[in-house]
């Protein structure tokens, strides 16, 4: 039997070229209010040193976007982010120059517009890169630096109330995570340095109107597996808690939970005297190493604050991840979770297996929180789509009035296509395909930046 890297092969295998491609063919129609730039990124490894050992997150970032206007698919653009060695790669001048070249990596996590700028990032105390409208890289940033090498984390939360931006940052090697602010400007407007011995892995973090909620989990920090690419491992003898802590700061209150880590949130808010934490909850003995053997469901949290009493609830059995929301319910009560259907891993059997590829299906989910329901809008045998995101429609009222995007692996072309959703018809065609030139590797966040700053793209 031939042993493939899951990683390097199929959809996930990485693109050689960068490609512009100009007025994309279109079948349907693409909502004429729609004004801006469907963007996302992911691994993308320029050159690989050993392909039996390769993991998917280490390859450098890449951003692969699609502009829209009138409703025209105006351009597709796919851009390496230039750090200092894929600019020496390409043979190509450096781009401003890291604070750190030990820590110079180029981001690969989530792509955002945030005050009328384009940002790639990544976490654990590695700077954002800087882009232009079109993709190419201007350098690496202070988004959100603090003097403690802190920045702006790949999970960032644009509260769409407060016009603010909030990350929780963590550094390799720290037992401090810190909670930044900033303005709507990048303007930094506080920050709360707090104590989590043992250097947790804290990917992600949620917000409600009054709290910050943290959570602490057993995969930890481990310098002993630095040899491997992803320095984590689980730690058997360590609990797991979730923790509130004041927006302006103070006091964290910890409430101990059953073993598992928090991979991405859909969203928090309060309710009375309870805080309500929706979350996709990685088992216990999570390998972040194996992320195609782990199940990821949806869970939530209802704590008590009166009591500091916590229930967990799953609320679906089906495998997913990469939940999003309507982003102008941030931090407030909400109805709509929308995800990605995920598929356990079974190794090929060789180079021409044309089974799905491992950690994503063909299928996206709208989840109604309120009725206890799920809709899958699937896309056919061996498609494969990922994460997706919320765009609302035009003067739109209700919570689900708006379209899902999503790139989505066509097998019959063999490259991919933009696919717009009604999001309150879920599982009608969808209203518009955007036909790409190229395939898209399956990859990780994204965002779409609309040209008008009246909705902010920065959640997620």
């Amino acid at each position: 039997m031939i042993t493939v890297n899951r990683y390097l092969a199929g959809n996930f295998a990485p693109v050689a070229q960068e490609i512009t491609a100009h007025d994309l063919p279109v079948t349907g129609r693409i909502p004429a209010h729609l004004d801006g730039r469907y963007l996302r990124t992911g691994p993308n490894p320029l050159g690989v040193k050993d392909a039996a050992t390769h993991l998917w997150t280490l390859g450098e970032g890449m951003v692969h976007g699609v502009r829209i206007r009138d409703g025209r698919a105006e351009w597709y653009r796919n851009r390496w982010v230039r750090s200092t060695s894929v600019a020496d790669r390409l043979g190509e001048p450096r781009r401003g120059t890291p604070v750190d070249h030990r820590m110079d990596f180029a981001p690969n996590v989530h792509v955002v517009g945030f005050a009328d700028r384009t940002f790639t990032l990544i976490e654990g105390g590695i700077r954002p890169y800087e882009l232009t409208y079109e993709l190419d890289t201007i350098g690496p940033c202070d988004l959100g630096a603090t003097a403690e090498g802190f920045s702006a984390n790949a999970h960032s939360i644009f509260d769409p109330r407060t016009r603010e931006l909030h990350s929780l940052a963590f550094l390799y090697g720290s037992d401090n995570v810190q909670h930044i602010v900033m303005d709507d400007t990048t303007k930094v407007l506080r920050t709360t340095t707090i104590p989590v011995p043992g250097n947790p892995y804290m990917h992600d973090f949620a917000l409600t109107e009054h709290h910050v909620i943290l959570f602490d989990s057993p995969v930890v920090f481990s310098p002993a597996h630095l040899t491997t690419g992803i320095p984590f491992r689980w730690d058997h003898d360590r609990r797991a808690r979730v923790g509130l802590m004041p927006r302006d700061g103070g006091p964290v209150r910890w409430f101990e939970v059953a073993p598992s880590m928090v991979g991405h949130t859909l969203n928090a808010y309060e309710d009375g005297s309870t805080v309500v934490v929706d979350f996709i909850r990685q088992p216990e003995g999570f390998d972040i190493r194996n992320v195609g053997i782990s199940r990821p469901t949806p869970h939530r949290w209802t704590i008590d604050l009166s009591t500091g009493v916590v229930q967990e609830l799953q609320l679906d059995d089906r495998i997913q991840d990469f939940p999003r929301i309507n982003s102008r319910h941030t931090s407030r009560p909400y109805r709509y979770g929308y995800a990605a259907a995920v598929e356990l891993y079974a190794p090929p059997a060789g180079p021409d297996d044309d089974r799905p590829d491992e950690g994503f299906s063909n299928a996206l989910l709208k989840h109604d929180l309120e009725r206890g329901t799920t809709e899958a809008h699937e896309f056919g045998r061996y498609a494969a789509v990922g994460e997706a995101v919320f765009v609302p429609a035009e003067s739109s009222s209700a919570e689900d009035d708006g379209y899902i995007m999503a790139y989505v692996h066509n097998p019959e072309r063999g490259v991919a296509d933009l696919v717009i959703l009604s999001a309150q018809d879920f599982t009608a065609d969808p209203v518009a395909v955007i036909h790409l030139p190229v395939r898209v590797p399956l990859g990780l966040h994204g965002s779409w930046v609309p040209d008008t700053r009246s909705d902010h793209p920065a959640a997620g």
